[in-house]
């Protein structure tokens, strides 16, 4: 089962997986089990407004930039000092303002549910034998973000996946990609994205998880391992070269590829000849009109009709302030 994150500030329904931790007392008449326990009898007596005045040195590992609707949580409560109990509990409230709500089916360090509700804090507790608060962690907020790209809208997923109507595309501004953004080449060599790899294995059944490894491999090979887009300006950062230049806007291309989908390549010109940089730089972001790109695939080159011949090799970048794991969140929501 799977815990909800949902509206309720009385009784907020769980169907979260069952996590081995220590022995509840069955809930009591009128607690259905499941629920979060908000009576002043909370089980165990633990304390009633549940606002522990004790330590925040827990660390909560697991937590991603931010989940999609119906997105799985994972949380996992460390304590690096040594300590006898395992006896830990989890709690959830709507926002900071509001209070904290036992969840009684989450009983151990590990926590499983679903994102529903945008702005909602979790901490975990660490009880010792007396049933006595001992330490806990910050609050931990889940942040929902059901960008375009991830839309649960069929008339978006569409467009995602590559079916759409030329009238449907709309010309766009650098401003969409602007920001601070990381190649995921290092990840892949990492083995970081492994389990994305498996996963797409596990679930589509074309391809092995070392096959699907080596495809994108050739696809996210690149030496530009940063991109600063700033305004006009776009900035190619290798590991021993930094080379920044203006580009303006020309055009956007609709592509039709083998499967039979289509995708849009935004183009960009360099204003001043140079020797270094590309001539030309083309977006492709699974979108095809004005939005802030949560990622994107990026192919440069000095002839702008050969890049669009390029399916091979698409260079792919998220943001720089996001973690491996993050990355690997993303990418299965996919």
């Amino acid at each position: 089962m799977r815990t909800s994150f949902s509206k309720g500030l009385g009784i907020l329904t769980l169907s979260l997986l069952v996590l081995v931790g220590c022995q509840e007392a069955e809930p009591q008449e009128g607690v259905a089990e499941g629920h979060m326990d908000t009576s002043s009898s909370a089980l165990h007596d633990h304390n009633s407004s549940n606002d522990h005045q004790v330590a925040e040195d827990v660390d909560v590992q697991g937590v991603a930039d931010h989940y999609h609707t119906g997105d799985i949580v994972k949380l996992t409560a460390v304590f690096e000092e040594e300590s006898e109990s395992d006896h830990w509990h989890w709690y959830i409230r709507d926002n900071q303002d509001a209070e904290w709500n036992l969840i009684t089916e989450q009983k151990g360090s590990s926590f499983k549910g679903e994102a529903n509700r945008n702005g909602q804090q979790i901490k975990a507790v660490l009880y010792n034998d007396e049933h006595e608060a001992y330490v806990q962690s910050v609050p931990i907020e889940i942040v929902i973000d059901d960008h375009d790209s991830h839309s649960h809208h069929p008339h978006d997923e569409q467009i995602y996946n590559g079916y759409f109507e030329d009238s449907q595309v709309k010309d766009r501004e650098l401003s969409d990609w602007e920001g601070d953004w990381q190649s995921v080449y290092p990840y892949l060599k990492d083995g970081t994205l492994d389990e994305v790899f498996t996963y797409k294995s596990e679930h589509n059944g074309d391809r092995t998880a070392e096959e699907y490894k080596q495809y994108y491999a050739q696809g996210y090979e690149t030496d530009v391992d940063r991109i600063i887009i700033e305004e006009d300006t776009v900035t190619f950062l290798k590991s021993d070269k930094e080379l920044t230049g203006e580009y303006a806007y020309d055009g956007y291309e609709i592509l039709t590829y083998e499967a039979g989908n289509r995708g849009v390549r935004y183009i960009f010109k360099l204003a001043e000849d140079s020797d270094e940089l590309p001539q030309f730089i083309q977006f492709s972001d699974h979108n095809i009109y004005p939005t802030d790109a949560g990622h994107y695939h990026l192919y440069w080159g000095n002839d702008r009709e050969a890049l669009l011949d390029e399916v091979e090799n698409w260079p792919t970048y998220y943001p720089k302030d996001m973690d491996g794991a993050s990355i690997v969140h993303e990418m299965i929501a996919h």
